[in-house]
């Protein structure tokens, strides 16, 4: 039952951001029709969260935030379309930082973290595997792995690592001031251990203090878990600066992309600078995406200003060594951003991808319009639009209800295969961030979350 690694690119995680799952459509239109979807509960649609969807063997979980804001989770077999619902002792607030994280271990039992920006470690393990029925009781609220640095948590990730053992990720600190930190369940012994003496990042530079934001580790084609991530040095989200990168085979040894080991806790100081973009230049945490070319390359995507001061996406790839940095945009608009709390992103991007048939492309979204661009492989310039659709069916992008200002989120599968991974989606609607403030009444009705079954 295990699940292939979290990634962040393919929408594995809520993010390592101040901003919230995926892309919106600001279109309207009729309820589609197809492809299949599968109801599972209405759910809190005044604000957005990051929910959790993970298909593990013939069991789907879908863990969620109800019409009332209690946590949730949904269990059913793949052949069955009613959902058993375990309610789980926990109400959320307004912060749209307070994503859910799932996954099941080698041996069945399913693990939950929630609810959490800055604040104590919110943690559920299943009282059974995942084979035997679910009630009420299944869940164990544990909230405490080893002990240690678990009071100022963040951005919760389930992975697999290499043999196929549980790894949770986290940040502990605060934005401008926080470590990243990695355990391992033993799943014989039924604990968790530090995988990591050390941070895997530190933001401390003598007097000095910010953090890393996170965009994977993506499992690529090579075997390697790629990790890329940006520095931040305070609240403030216009003070992101620098892509980084850096690479590992079992998720302990860290080295640089020419090999060259890295010692715990990387830092400013000796991480590998791919971009050295300056704060206030338009790069922000939660729009870097890993991709890879046809030839296994790793691309970093991310946005920031070109000379004239015009949001552009700039591509960086590994090529003989060296890091290319191409522009693969030519907007002619300025997206500007600032300031603390969760915001609403005006531009979106996805991973550079290979389709079936060998060509390269990038989902994309601005004020240029979205779509999915076709790139040209040795400049990864965009030279088009690409024909047919990617993860998220054109129909299912139109935002059903009336009420004004709602978005469509999306949540992808974190189980499955890889020839499987994408066929299920978690599809709802919301209002965008409001900055993790309350919003005044009159607020919209609860929206309907639903499992999408592209192939279905």
């Amino acid at each position: 039952m295990a699940t292939r690694p979290l990634t962040t690119g393919r929408g594995r995680l809520a993010g390592f951001a101040a901003v919230v799952l995926g892309l919106a459509s600001l279109t309207r239109a009729a309820a589609p029709a197809a492809p299949a979807a599968l109801d599972v509960a209405p759910v809190w649609s005044a604000h957005p969260v990051g929910f959790a969807l993970l298909t593990a063997g013939d069991r789907q979980l879908v863990g969620f935030y109800d019409a009332d804001r209690r946590l949730t989770l949904a269990v059913r077999s793949l052949d069955e379309r009613t959902w058993t619902f375990v309610p789980l002792p926990r109400t959320t607030g307004w912060d749209s930082h307070n994503s859910i994280a799932m996954a099941v271990d080698r041996d069945g039992f399913v693990h939950l973290a929630a609810d959490m920006h800055c604040s104590p470690l919110v943690y559920f393990r299943s009282r059974h595997p995942l084979d035997e029925a679910f009630t009420g009781e299944s869940f164990e609220p544990l909230h405490r792995m080893t002990g240690d640095r678990e009071i100022h948590v963040t951005y919760p990730v389930f992975m697999h690592d290499g043999n196929g053992d549980l790894v949770f990720m986290y940040r502990h600190g605060s934005s401008g001031d926080g470590d990243q930190i990695l355990d391992r369940y033993d799943a014989t012994a039924r604990a968790w251990r530090r995988l990591l003496d050390e941070p895997l990042t530190s933001g401390r530079r003598g007097e000095e203090t910010m953090n890393a934001y996170f965009e994977g580790p993506v499992r690529g084609p090579d075997g390697f878990f790629h990790l890329a991530w940006v520095w931040r040095d305070t609240p403030d989200c216009d003070t992101c600066h620098d892509v980084c990168y850096a690479r590992s085979r079992d998720l302990v040894h860290w080295e640089r992309s020419d090999g060259t080991p890295l010692d715990l806790p990387i830092t400013a100081d000796t991480c590998e600078v791919v971009d050295p973009v300056p704060p206030g230049q338009g790069l922000i945490n939660g729009l870097v995406r890993i991709g890879f070319d046809s030839r296994n390359r790793p691309v970093l995507s991310y946005h920031a200003y070109d000379e004239a001061g015009r949001s552009q996406i700039r591509s960086a790839r590994l090529e003989d060594g060296l890091w290319r940095i191409r522009q693969t945009s030519q907007w002619s608009h300025r997206w500007e951003f600032g300031g603390g709390g969760t915001i609403d992103f005006d531009v979106g991007i996805g991973p550079v991808e290979v389709t079936d048939d060998g060509t390269l492309v990038q989902r994309s979204r601005s004020a240029a319009g979205s779509g999915t661009w076709r790139l040209d492989p040795a400049s990864l310039v965009a030279t088009g639009t690409a024909e047919g659709s990617w993860h998220r069916p054109p129909a299912l992008r139109r935002v059903e209800s009336a009420w004004p200002g709602m978005e469509v989120r999306w949540q992808n599968d974190s189980g499955g295969d890889t020839a499987g991974r994408d066929r299920f989606l978690l599809r709802w609607e919301t209002l965008g961030p409001n900055r993790d403030r309350p919003r005044p009444e009159p607020l919209p009705p609860p929206s309907m979350l639903r499992v999408i079954d592209v192939d279905g």
